[in-house]
């Protein structure tokens, strides 16, 4: 076997390994390497960017329009009634609508955590067609545009909307969620003869079957609004009276106390009823006993129908709210 000798030098037998170089000439310049520039997108805190006309529609439509046109028209015919003369109408209606634009927009972002997880695409904030922050500001300026506006009828009318308004606020900041729901939507709608009554010369208080039957229609009105929403606001732990008691009870009671409302301005005003305020009982009963079968929004429509029948009651009567 034979031995191995020693490892050949291997630059002897081709001669030395050239030295590393280019192998075809120069490598072509470089020009300086491009910096990718940031684009702006969308503030994921604050939401997604929407145009000027998209963010006004997507307001009007999370300020609940019908609810708060109906308040505002309920009030305004009030201090039609009432004899405020149409400045003081406007005025009225005016602090109303801001009110009222204010606990729209706070409701809806309070609720957005909520609404989310249930899947509201009928909310432009919950489906993502409107910025959190958009919201959140249009809140607060209704609400600060609400105090002057209001104390513009008088230092006493002024602090019992502005006490209505607060009460709204903590209904949909707390009490939603607890067993005094209906409280807030008593208070708030009870004091509204007040910041109309409270404005005229002398300011007096509105009569207590006026003051009453304003509670009883707002309590109502709290529980056929909450009917459409139950199964979702227990499935995200709000519980509320009407969560408490139940679609089928809600229901029984709301239209029990829409009556009473009714019942209120029949029977407290002096004098007696004419043919109207007969009619305006059946048509009561026929509206709730429909909107009970119809279900889903309709309890609340037909209670604010109701409502403005109300008015138009007292506007017939020709009864004295101060």
């Amino acid at each position: 076997m034979p031995t191995p000798g020693p490892v050949p030098d291997l630059g002897s037998a081709s001669g030395p390994l050239p030295a590393p170089g280019p192998a075809s000439g120069p490598l072509p310049a470089l020009g300086p390497v491009p910096v990718p520039v940031p684009v702006p997108g969308p503030d994921p805190a604050s939401g997604p960017r929407v145009g000027s006309v998209g963010l006004v529609g997507g307001l009007v439509r999370a300020c609940h329009p019908v609810p708060a046109a109906g308040v505002t028209l309920f009030a305004g015919a009030l201090a039609a009634a009432a004899g405020r003369g149409a400045a003081g109408t406007a005025l009225t209606a005016a602090a109303v609508a801001a009110g009222q634009l204010s606990v729209g927009w706070s409701n809806d972002r309070a609720d957005l955590r909520r609404d989310r997880a249930t899947g509201r695409r009928d909310k432009p904030l919950a489906a993502g067609a409107l910025p959190a922050v958009a919201v959140t500001r249009a809140a607060m300026g209704a609400l600060l545009l609400c105090v002057p506006l209001s104390l513009a009828a008088g230092p006493l009318a002024g602090t019992a909307h502005l006490v209505g308004v607060g009460a709204a606020w903590a209904y949909n900041l707390r009490l939603k969620a607890t067993a005094a729901s209906w409280a807030p939507y008593a208070l708030a709608f009870g004091l509204l003869p007040a910041f109309v009554t409270l404005a005229l010369p002398g300011r007096p208080w509105p009569p207590l079957w006026l003051t009453g039957a304003a509670a009883l229609l707002g309590a109502g009105a709290h529980f056929a609004n909450v009917l459409p929403d139950i199964a979702d606001d227990l499935a995200t732990g709000v519980r509320g009276l009407p969560q408490r008691l139940g679609a089928r009870r809600s229901a029984a009671v709301a239209a029990g106390l829409v009556l009473a409302s009714t019942a209120c301005l029949l029977l407290g005003p002096p004098g007696r009823s004419g043919p109207y305020a007969r009619g305006l009982l059946a048509l009561t009963c026929v509206l709730l006993c429909a909107a009970a079968r119809a279900g889903g929004r309709m309890p609340f429509l037909a209670t604010m129908g109701v409502a403005g029948a109300d008015v138009l009651l007292l506007l017939v009567l020709g009864t004295g709210l101060g």
